[in-house]
This record gives C-alpha cells, structure tokens and sequence, in this order.
C-alpha cells in the first residue's frame, strides 16, 4: 500500500509546479493571460472558501476558548496568571513583527505589484480613536457577519462566551452547542485546507506569470524578515523574562529548552512537543501540577509565533497592494491577532484562517494570501518552535511566581 503524501508536500509540489508553470508563460505570448483567464478562476474559488469559513471559524473558535476558561476559577491565581503572560507576550510580539515588517517596507524591500486585474486600493487613512473605539462594538449582530467586521466578530465571542459562561447550568445547551458547531466546523475547514495545493498551483502559476521571478526574492526576504522577529522574541522576551523573574541565565534556559525547540521545528506541532516540552520544563524547574496545567494551556491559547508571521505578512501583503496602513491600523493589527490567540489552535493551517482575518479587518484584498501561503510551511516550522519556547518559558515564570521550590536547573536528565 502506498504510502499518502503528507499535505505540506502536496503543497510544496504545488509550489514549484506553479512556479515553473508560471516562467514557463512567461516565454510565450498570450501566457501571462492564460494564466488570468483560465488558472487564476480556480484560486479565487479557493479564496472565496477562505473568506466563507473566516467568521465562524473565529466565533466559534473563540467562544470555545473562552469557556475552556471556565475551570481556571478552579485553578486560581496560576490560571490567571498564566493567560496573562501569554496575551501580554503576545501583544509584545505584534509590536516586534511590526516593528521588523515596516523597517523592510521602508527600506524598499517588499514589492508593489502591478496587478493585471486592474484592482485598486484606496490608501489607508488615520481614523479618530473614539471612532474607531466606538467601531469595535457592534449594533447588528448579523450585520457584523456580512461585512466581515473581524473586531466585532470577536467582541461578539467575547460578550456570548462570558455570557454562557456566566449562565452556568443553564447556559449548558448554549455550551454544547458551540462545542458540536466548532467541531463540524473544524472538519469543514480540514477540507478547505486540503483543497490548498490546487489554489497555491493556480495562484502561484497567475503571480509568477504576470509578476515574474522578483516575486520569488520578496519571498525570501519576507521570511527573513519574520524569523529576525522570531529569534529577536524568543531572545528579549522569553529568556529575559526567564532571567528576571526565575532567576535563570538565557544560555541555561535555551540549553535546557533545546530538544522542545527543536521537535517543534520539525514537527510544526505544539501538541505533539508536549511531551518532550514537560520534560524540559521539569528539567528547568517548574513544578510538575504547573507545567502540566500551563504547557497544555499554552499549546491551545499562545500564538505569538503566529502572531508575528500575521503581522509581517500584513505588512508585506499590503506592500504588494500598494496599502499604507496607519498606525491606528497597525495598533488595530496588534488587538486583533492578541485577542484572536485566546482559541485559534486545532486544524493544521489555522494559522492561514486567522492571516485571512486579519486581511479583512484591514480591507486588503484576501486573494493576494496565496502569494505567501506557498511557503507557509517554512514559516509555521519558526512559529511553532517559538510557541512552544513561550510555553515553557511560562512554565517556570509562573513556577516562581507561586512559590515555587525548585527555581534552579536540575541535573541531565534521567
């Protein structure tokens, strides 16, 4: 029997097919057209896929994530306090990847495309705060589905999973039901997900032809540009915090972290790196009850990985639409995503699904995801680890916080 290609490889093949496909139009008249008129339909089809699932997949995602919340009563202050150092390191890698995104922007180094389409985008413009404030909560629940209003979206999930919450017993239907919907709608997204290789071929094929082959560099500075931000958080945020309020030097702490880092980096997965990820947190000197409550937590809720791959990518896209975004967008870029990482895990390639809101609370075009979602494997192999480096260094933060007794690293392990 066969054994099925893994779809990582599937859409790495679609990738290269495209690419080739795409220079190879490039050689004969009429090509770039062919690719417009008769491969470009099948991405968009794929892109309209994506737009369909974004809403109900953050709605439901995050109602799902607040009410898992509901047992860290039962937990008390290492809950708490383990949900704020993930949202607070979270917004601090919004800033990070901003920060590194607009430094390559301004330097010239992300492209403006010249789309054969002839789409236009209007240039972004400063909103009033309190307008933008007033923005946020919405009027029409169903309204803010249309239009795909991403903040309102999530201060939707946010008002209905406090209020399930809070309804207790009698909210148990409502609970049910969010759970069974969010479970449909995870097998629904798989799908979507797995229909990738066929709009990255049709996409790349398109951007290639009509682009040509400097697109490939931009790619490869993008992800340049979000693994400087990776290792630039990893570096200032999690192994000073380590330092500061565990007491632990940075080479201790990411010598002991190393094979997590590492299985994360392969595996693309936080939930399959538990394992070796508790072992080095015990190793690090967090408490048994805490890591084993903080690192599955923290697989679930803590997307500062992901958090700086939407910002950079946000950047990066908006460059090749030709958006300057305002700094009340990029601060908006930075809620969103930070509010976004309470229940956004589950479904290999959510990641993409929450790119794809963060492009429309922006109003840049979604279609133009497929310029990057062809290397995205490169970029979750970073995000990942990176996650999962968060992970353990909140293990022990917390670990000192509650009195912890083993606050030094332990010998090899046994």
């Amino acid at each position: 029997m066969k054994k099925k290609i893994s779809l990582p490889v599937q859409i790495l093949i679609a990738l290269a097919a495209g690419i080739a496909v795409g220079l190879a139009c490039l050689a004969f008249a009429g090509g770039p057209e062919f690719t417009t008129n008769y491969l470009k339909p099948f991405g968009d089809i794929f892109v309209n896929l994506l737009k369909f699932i974004v809403v109900p997949v953050v709605l439901l995602s995050m109602i799902d994530g607040i009410l898992s919340m509901d047992d860290m009563k039962k937990v008390g202050a290492v809950g708490w306090k383990t949900v704020a150092y993930f949202l607070v390191t979270t917004a601090i890698a919004c800033v990070i990847g901003l920060a590194f995104a607009n430094i390559f922007n301004a330097a010239g180094l992300f492209p403006k495309l010249a789309l054969e389409d002839g789409a236009v985008w209007e240039k972004a413009t400063s909103a009033n705060f309190m307008d933008t404030l007033k923005g946020i909560f919405p009027d029409n629940m169903w309204a803010s589905f249309h239009s795909a209003n991403m903040l309102q979206v999530i201060v939707i999930a946010l008002l209905l999973g406090g209020s399930i919450m809070a309804a207790k017993e009698k909210g148990r239907l409502c609970r049910d039901f969010v759970s069974s919907a969010y479970a449909v709608i995870e097998k629904l997204m798989g799908f979507i997900i797995s229909l990738s290789p066929i709009g990255v071929f049709t996409m790349m094929a398109w951007v290639v032809a009509t682009q040509g082959p400097k697109i490939l560099g931009s790619l490869t500075l993008v992800l340049l540009c979000a693994y400087l931000g990776y290792i630039v958080h990893a570096v200032l945020v999690y192994s000073m915090s380590a330092k500061v309020f565990a007491g632990m030097s940075p080479l201790k702490f990411f010598k002991a972290a190393f094979p997590a880092m590492m299985f994360a980096f392969t595996s693309t997965s936080s939930a399959a790196t538990l394992p070796v990820s508790k072992e080095c947190a015990d190793e690090l000197g967090a408490e048994d009850d805490i890591s084993s409550f903080v690192l599955p937590l923290g697989s679930t809720i803590n997307m500062d990985g992901t958090a700086i791959y939407q910002c950079v990518a946000t950047i990066f896209l908006a460059s090749c639409a030709g958006v300057n975004l305002s700094i009340g967008q990029m601060v908006t870029i930075v809620v969103t995503a930070t509010l976004a990482s309470i229940g956004t895990a589950g479904v290999s390639g959510a990641g993409m699904i929450m790119l794809a809101m963060v492009l429309t609370a922006m109003g840049i075009d979604v279609n133009l995801i497929m310029i990057i979602y062809g290397v995205d494997r490169l970029f979750d192999m970073g995000r990942t680890c990176l996650n999962v480096t968060g992970d353990i260094a909140c293990s022990v933060c917390v670990t000192k916080w509650e009195g912890g007794r083993k606050t030094a690293v332990k010998g090899k392990r046994k």
